[in-house]
């Protein structure tokens, strides 16, 4: 009987062999030769692809950077110091990529999508490639919504709109981070949603900054995306697209973004980095020849989508960082060649206290009046020509000549003016309180004020405002007449 059923079960299993079809599958495995900082190079994979991720043990991945006839140079993106030589590599078949969407509100992620908050891990069912070509200039429309920064320098003199690139530039602590911190702070009950993109900065620096957002509660339209200065130059590198492919996914569903680089030094420091460990050939300070091309190809992507395409927008904040005040070294020139204006921060400024030490003659936007509402531009009027003879009649009036009663007038006026152009840290203005107090500026109302007591007044005529006719209405004369009347009255109490 039990020869029976072993004979029985050794002819079912030979009847399931004899039916059976081996799944075969092809796989390239190579092999790690050489491991340096943050760059590995491996032989073998001959179908690899340009930019492909590659899997190494432990979890760590790399990007195929450099493919020559007999090796590959691999970014490593991840911690590296377990792997050696003898390594096997796999190839996973696609770019990187990180996931998108609501998910990431208010999350603390690094450029891989990994949650840096201590919360749970960022769950969304979409995912999109860091590198992606920029919209078609037929895809764009022109830049014409004011982006709000709360700043009235900036606001008044060298506006942005929505789908603008505005550099920020100027010496290390001279309150570049504040601005654009400030304008993300500013964007809270506008429908608009932020992403801070911090790249290779100090973690503590970070903390800060993401202490500040949640104290505001900016946090609540906000994706902060971190690449800490301890990170593998791999993911410093990654960081900025990684950020804009999220921020991306928002413009294509016709939402309206703001996205900050902080800052793009550390960025071209790490990919020359990268560039001389894959021994690529260095051009200017040691750069590569193609550093030019990995900024353009970043910020070429913040645009504003014509209403075919969602409507949609992407105003980029890039800051950079000078040396001894030279905006005309290497890469200060070609992000100012890149974006649309720059916003220049000046050291003596900042030392005399002119906070924000924006320099108005070094700034400029080239959307101009075109990213301002009617109402806002009907005040504006020649306050940055006044300002700027202000200016150049200073430097002559510091050598004790004597002046005439209209230079003395107008070294007065230019005075009100820059003292109501300093603003501290998270004091944003209002619409209507900006209005008001440039009216009052531009007709002369401030000059009588004792310099002292300007501060007060700017105080007085902001909390004297009302509401204003709507955004993109240009003021009428009823209008302007009340605002005046309303401004004479609370500065009569400061005199």
């Amino acid at each position: 009987m039990l020869h029976k059923k072993l004979d029985k079960g050794f002819a079912d299993i030979s009847q399931a062999l004899a039916g059976a079809a081996p799944q075969l599958t092809a796989r390239e495995i190579g092999t790690v030769v050489n491991i340096s900082t943050g760059i590995a190079t491996v032989i073998g994979l001959p179908n690899v692809g340009s930019e492909e991720l590659l899997s190494f043990p432990g979890g760590v991945e790399g990007i195929a950077f450099n493919i020559d006839e007999d090796e590959i140079g691999v970014v490593l993106l991840g911690n590296y110091w377990h792997l050696g030589t003898g390594d096997e590599v796999q190839r996973t078949g696609r770019v990187v990529d990180v996931p998108v969407g609501d998910a990431l509100i208010g999350r603390v992620i690094n450029p891989l999508g990994l949650s840096l908050d201590g919360k749970d891990p960022v769950k969304s069912s979409k995912r999109l490639a860091i590198e992606r070509p920029a919209p078609a200039i037929m895809d764009r429309a022109a830049v014409a919504v004011p982006l709000q920064t709360g700043i009235i320098a900036i606001d008044a003199l060298i506006p942005i709109g929505r789908g603008q690139r505005e550099l920020i530039l100027g010496d290390r602590q001279t309150g570049k981070t504040a601005i654009a911190i400030d304008t993300i702070l500013n964007q809270k009950g506008r429908d608009v949603l932020c992403v801070y993109c911090a790249i290779g900065q100090r973690a503590s620096s970070v903390a800060k900054v993401i202490a500040r957002l949640h104290e505001h509660g900016a946090m609540d339209y906000t994706t902060v995306v971190v690449s800490e200065g301890n990170d593998p130059p791999g993911l410093t590198y990654i960081a900025p697209y990684a950020a804009t492919s999220i921020a991306e996914h928002f413009m294509e569903q016709g939402r309206d973004v703001l996205i900050v680089y902080d800052d793009l030094t550390h960025h071209a420091r790490a990919y020359r980095e990268i560039s001389l460990l894959l021994r690529r050939p260095p051009g200017r300070e040691a750069f590569p020849g193609d550093i030019f091309y990995i900024h353009s190809r970043l910020l070429e992507r913040a645009t504003h989508l014509s209403e075919e395409n969602g409507g949609g927008s992407l105003t980029a904040l890039p800051i950079i960082e000078t040396e001894a005040q030279d905006i005309s070294a290497y890469i200060p020139t070609n992000l100012i060649s890149i974006t649309d204006g720059q916003i220049y921060l000046s050291p003596t400024l900042f030392e005399l206290g002119i906070l924000p030490a924006i320099d108005v003659g070094k700034s400029v936007s080239r959307v101009g009046s075109k990213a301002q509402f009617a109402s806002y531009r009907s005040v504006t009027g020649d306050l940055k020509l006044a300002y700027a003879q202000f200016l150049e009649l200073e430097t002559f009036a510091r050598f004790g000549t004597r002046l005439d009663e209209h230079t003395s007038k107008i070294l007065a006026h230019g005075k009100r003016i820059r003292s109501c152009l300093v603003q501290g840290e998270s004091q944003a203005l209002s619409l209507s309180a900006q209005i008001t107090l440039l009216l009052a500026l531009s007709q002369g109302l401030l000059d009588d004020i004792a310099e002292d007591k300007i501060s007060d007044a700017k105080t007085a005529l902001c909390d004297g405002v009302f509401d204003l006719p709507a955004d993109d209405e240009k003021l009428n004369d009823e209008t302007r007449k009340t605002i005046l009347d309303t401004a004479r009255t609370a500065l009569d109490n400061i005199k």
